[in-house]
Formats: structure tokens, sequence, C-alpha cells
């Protein structure tokens, strides 16, 4: 395949950025894609092999534009990708921001341009990588290695903002079962080196024997992780009773929900009955479902909530509980986005306060105030919650709240599991993404969702405001989910877990710097290794 016009290098290498994108969840039916995730990286990893293979042919002038044209595939990739996976930015910032359209376009191209610039740094270094080494096994691994080290980047810096990682892609496919060893990124590692020899499969020697005893280790090592997989899935004594539980999705307007005599009025009347009327032992009501402060709700509005949930009878004499968003606070101890617990024998009600909040929305980063001054969002500079907050035990379980984009950080949902004895039985995901209005954000946080019941193997309970509230399982599968932007109650039941993943382990303990160490070892070895001739 040649690529003569000028454009065709920048052009092919957007578009396939924005294949990327749709493999996150397709913007047809709202589903992953795995197949398109290595293709469309294929494509940039022989993107850049390409260029590689152009400089040999200048000897001279290779060394000065080895990165420039490296950076540039790099870079457009990720423009491509990562607007066309949360171009959803531009409705919470327009519609509901108040933002003007142009504004808001632009700010919404400016963070996909900064981010990625992580895949340009990649792309330049790789294609230096592929002029010292040149032999196309170690340079697909290369190309893998420094994709995840961007990735780690984009998820950890800054506050980082890995929405739309690549490894989401897998959730159903077949590398999913990976996810309990290595996590999302882990995963997203594996994936790359597969477009990597997918990108130089035509310079590999396949006959070759070093090739096939590779190939006869890691089928071995797939078979082995797959085996002890389902050994652990279906040891019955990590199993807890099932248990019933009602999610709440209120479908409150989000150009309301914070209007007093409108959507607020509606938001306490709606939750406020669901939550005296449901008959189920546990209840969950999304993030803010009570949009005002505990002292600003009509008088004996919480008094009721309290006594309610005090009395232990209900169905099968489980003792009533109950989960529910609500802001907490005062201008003197400041603000927080909480999750308040309810139920029987409680000195004081289960809180747990939002850790990662969300940058503009939830906190205001250092000199971009004059920003959230232009937009019309409340609620817009909270307090942040400690990593590590106890779970709300209520009869067997152990319930781990995490607010909204929360379940993004894998490696933070990790930290809880550092006392296996004190970790998390089930998680429950509390949100609101009513800012991004109908869209594919919706079907892209349900994966997100259900990667953490992978890596986890626990349940995860989604109550939102208009969707996706649902019930996943251990194994990643959605087992109940209402429809989008209905107020309605979703009633089924889950069934926590008590054993331990490989990748809770490590990533309770060291976070995500053992897989940064191992890609940033692969790069520096392959750097520092002698130069081989046989050409990519």
């Amino acid at each position: 395949m040649r690529l003569t016009h000028w454009l065709a290098r920048p052009a092919a290498s957007l578009l396939a950025g924005v294949a990327q994108a749709a493999c996150i969840a397709d913007p047809f039916s709202g589903q992953p894609r795995w197949w398109l995730q290595v293709l469309s990286l294929a494509v940039l990893a022989w993107l850049l092999a390409h260029h590689a293979q152009r400089l040999r042919a200048c000897e001279k002038t290779r060394h000065a534009r080895s990165w420039r044209g490296g950076f540039g595939i790099g870079w457009l990739f990720g423009l491509g990708w990562l607007a066309g996976t949360f171009w959803w930015l531009f409705i919470s910032l327009h519609t509901y921001g108040g933002l003007p359209a142009p504004l808001a376009v632009a700010a919404v191209l400016a963070l996909a341009g900064f981010l990625a610039l992580y895949y340009g740094l990649a792309g330049a270094v790789f294609v230096a990588l592929a002029l010292r080494v040149r032999q196309p096994m170690p340079c697909a691994f290369g190309f893998a290695a420094l994709w995840t080290l961007a990735e780690l980047l984009r998820g950890t810096l800054l506050t980082g903002f890995p929405w739309g990682a690549s490894g989401y892609a897998h959730v159903d496919g077949p590398l999913a079962f990976l996810a309990r060893y290595v996590g999302v990124y882990g995963l997203g590692f594996v994936a790359a080196a597969l477009a990597g020899l997918l990108a130089l499969s035509s310079h590999i020697d396949w006959r070759g024997p070093r090739v096939l005893a590779a190939a006869v280790v890691v089928a071995l090592a797939g078979a082995g992780l797959w085996g002890w997989r389902w050994h652990d899935l279906n040891d019955g004594a990590t199993l807890l009773p099932a248990t019933a539980v009602a999610l709440l999705q209120g479908n409150i307007p989000q150009d309301e929900k914070f209007i007093p005599g409108t959507g607020i009025a509606e938001s306490l009347s709606w939750y406020g009955e669901q939550l005296h009327t449901v008959d189920a032992p546990l209840v969950v009501a999304p993030e803010t479902a009570l949009p005002v402060l505990l002292e600003e709700l009509p008088e004996g509005y919480w008094q009721a909530l309290l006594e309610r949930y005090a009395r232990s009878e209900s169905v099968n004499e489980l003792g009533r509980a109950a989960l529910l968003g609500v802001p907490l606070g005062d201008p003197q101890r400041g603000y927080t986005n909480s999750v308040l617990g309810l139920t029987g024998n409680q000195a004081a009600p289960y809180r747990y306060d939002k850790h990662h909040l969300v940058p503009f929305g939830e906190f205001v980063p250092p000199l971009f105030k004059w920003f959230v001054r232009m937009m019309n969002i409340p609620l817009g500079d909270f307090m942040r919650g400690p990593l590590r907050q106890p779970s709300f035990a209520w009869q067997s379980q152990r319930l781990a709240p995490n607010i909204c984009y929360e379940d993004l950080f894998g490696e933070e949902l990790a930290a809880r599991f550092v006392d296996p004895a004190g970790a998390p039985t089930a998680f429950v995901n509390v949100g609101n993404i009513a800012w991004f209005g109908d869209t594919v954000a919706i079907d892209q946080h349900l994966h997100i969702s259900r990667m953490r019941a992978l890596e986890f193997e626990r349940p995860m309970l989604r109550a939102t405001n208009t969707g996706a509230t649902a019930i996943i399982d251990h194994r990643g599968q959605v087992t109940h989910l209402l429809p989008r932007l209905t107020r309605a109650v979703l009633t089924g039941s889950f069934q926590g877990r008590t054993h331990t993943t490989p990748y809770a382990r490590w990533a309770a303990v060291w976070g995500l710097w053992p897989l940064a160490a191992a890609c940033a070892l692969l790069v520096a070895t392959l750097g520092l290794a002698r130069r081989k001739h046989p050409a990519v």
C-alpha cells in the first residue's frame, strides 16, 4: 500500500482515530466492538512503521524529521479518537452551561488536542525506536508499551481523564477474561500488541521456531488463566446470599434539576415517595437525588426518612436500607458531593464523600475561574473526600459507593481491597449524566462499570438520573436494565462476593506503577539494544 498524496497519511490517521472512538460504544447500537479497536489501532501502527521506512531512505535527515512525522500521526489519531469519544461535552458546555456554541466546540477540541499530545509523543518515540530496532516482533511490543504509557499518562496526570480508554472496547471480547489479572490498561496493552503484530505481519517470519515457541507459550498461558478464572468464579464459598434491590431513576430534566419550585420540588416529591413506598430490602437513589442541603429540606422530610429505615420490618426480615445522593456541608467547612446510607441500629447515617472530583464541574482548577464564570452550572466547587473510605455495612454485604465517573478509576477502587476482610462485596455507582443528553455517553459509562465488575469480580449496581440504571453481575454482564430517559424503578437481585482477584491484590498495594514500570522497562530495553539489520 502506497500513500502518495501529502494529505493521505494525516487523513488516514484521523479517520483511524474516529474508528477507535466508535469501538468503545458504536453510535448505532451502543455496543463495544473489540475487533474494530484492534483494526483501527493496527492502522496507526502501520502508519508509524511506514513513516519509519520512508525515513530510512533519507539517511541524512531522518533524525531531524523522525519525531515530527511520528508525532503528527499519533496526535491526529488521538485527536480524532478523543474528540469522537467525548464530543458530548459540547452539550453540557453549551446547552446547560450557557457557553456560546463556537466556544464550546473550541473547548472540546482543545481538551481532545491536549490529551492527544500523549499519543503524539508515543508516536514520535515509536518511530525513533523502529529506526533503531527494526525487527518486527520487538517493534510490535514496543508499540504496545508506548501506547500503554500514553494511556496511563492520560488517566493519571492533572487528576486524569481516561474516559474511552481502549481496553473498554474488550468488555465483551475474547480478551475480557484478562481484566481480572491486569485491569483495563493491561488489557489495552495486549490489544495494542495484537494490533502491532497485525500491522507488521508481512515482515514476520511466522514459520520461525521462535515465533512458534512464543505462540505455544501464549496459548498455554491463556488457557491456564482462563481455567483459573472459572475455578475462582465457581468457588461457592465466595458467594453471598442473593439480595433484592430497587434502583431509582427519576429522569429529572437537567435544566430544571436545581431550580426551586420546579426541578427541586419534583425531585423531592418523586424520590421521597419511592423511598417511602418501594418494598425492597435495599433502595438506591442517584447522585444528588435530593438536590438541596439537608437543612434546606421541607420540615419533617429527613426525619421521616430516618424513621422509615430505622424500622426493621421488610421482605424476608432483612431490614431496610437506602443509599441516596445528596450534597452536604456549609460555607465554613465547605461542601461535598456525598452518599448517605440509612438503616436500623445506626448512631448516625453512613456517609461517603466523593473523592475524585470532576474538573470544572466539581472543582475549579487554578487560573480557570474566568472560564467557570462564563458557565451557568451550579455546585461547582466541592471538597474532596479521602481515598479509602469504609463501605456501607448492611447485613452480610459491604457496599462500596462511588459517584458518577469515579468508577472510571479502577486503581482507586482497588485501594478499598487493601484489607481483604473489609473489602467491598459489591459496588454501587450513583450518577447523573443528564448533562450529556441522550447520547452515547450513557452507553460508554455502562461499559466502564462493566469493566470494573470484570476487574474485581463484584456486582455493580447503577442508579442514575437518566440512565443507564442497571444491575451488572460479577462477570460484567447486564442482568437488569431500565430504558434510558424514563422515570421508573428497576427491581432485581444481586450476589455479593468475597474473594479477591489478582488485579485487586496488586493494584490495591501498588496502584498502576507495576504496569507503568514494566512498559517503561520494555521501551528502555529496546531503545538500548544493539541495532538489528532486518528491516520492519
